[in-house]
């Protein structure tokens, strides 16, 4: 089984696995938790203006996409404060505008953007040495973001009225939240690719959420659900010569289903 491991390819493959795994669990806990995966999917689609932009100044899409993501992230969670829309609005500007974008600036680019497919439906057996760098990096400011603010995340994730009463800045940690999300999103671009970025971020926090309901416990085992589901799909992918973001997401989707159905063949929930 691990004789695939021998390629240079599919380690940086199951190395990059490892490091999405991360940032979803970590991340893709507070998303299932606060209900904003639909946000979350506005920001991947957004984040391809970003890519497009890349394209366009002849340099590493994945950079250019940080910037252009927080910054979406952070529009998409200001404008329904400030402006009279509602947050279901502002996520679809912004979804459509950023995609629009990427489309305008890749048009402008010169010459032909061989791997803009990667980005789109992603590509882990592409993932180069460069790129495994930008993901640890991402994983650490989103690891020790995490661990200075835990308690103000956990506050806005449970119950934003509430921690406005007890003195913290729900609207700014929100958006800090956001721009997390927006981090993440750009970890699991070249794993799974824009159009299936909310598989990765939310199925393994959903499949852990039915078994523990302590924060700690449950990021803990996303993270671990993750990077073996994760490297699963992609031994399975290879085996069998299948789109390797493709094949990720249907085994996350298969174990998600299982999980359903052990919940409820238990008279209990699991509790930690």
């Amino acid at each position: 089984m691990l004789e695939f491991l021998q390629y240079q390819f599919m380690q940086n493959a199951f190395i990059a696995a490892i490091l999405v795994s991360i940032a979803c669990g970590v991340v893709g806990t507070y998303v299932v938790i606060k209900k904003i995966v639909f946000i979350s999917g506005g920001i991947s689609h957004a984040a391809f203006g970003g890519i497009g932009l890349g394209y366009l100044w002849g340099i590493n899409p994945i950079l250019t996409a940080i910037p252009f993501s927080i910054i979406s992230a952070i529009l998409m969670g200001g404008v329904s404060k400030k402006v009279n829309i509602s947050e279901d609005t502002a996520i679809g500007i912004m979804w459509s505008v950023g995609m629009a974008l990427g489309i305008i600036f890749i048009n402008l680019s010169p010459g032909y953007a061989p791997d803009l497919f990667s980005y789109l439906f992603g590509s882990i057996l592409t993932v180069p040495s460069s790129d495994l760098v930008i993901m640890l990096i991402l994983d650490l400011i989103i690891i020790f973001t995490v661990l200075a603010f835990n308690r103000e995340f956990m506050a806005i994730s449970f119950d934003e009225e509430f921690a406005q009463v007890i003195g913290v800045r729900s609207n700014l940690f929100y958006m800090v939240l956001l721009g997390l999300v927006a981090l993440s999103v750009v970890v699991l671009i070249k794993v799974v690719g824009i159009i299936m970025v909310i598989a990765l971020l939310t199925i393994p926090a959903a499949i852990s959420k039915q078994f523990t309901y302590n924060l700690r416990n449950l990021m803990i085992l996303s993270i671990g659900l993750g990077m073996v589901l994760t490297s699963g799909g992609l031994w399975l992918s290879y085996l069998f010569d299948l789109s390797s973001g493709a094949t990720i997401v249907i085994v996350l989707g298969i174990a998600f289903v299982i999980a359903s159905l052990l919940k409820k063949s238990l008279e209990q929930p699991i509790k930690a």
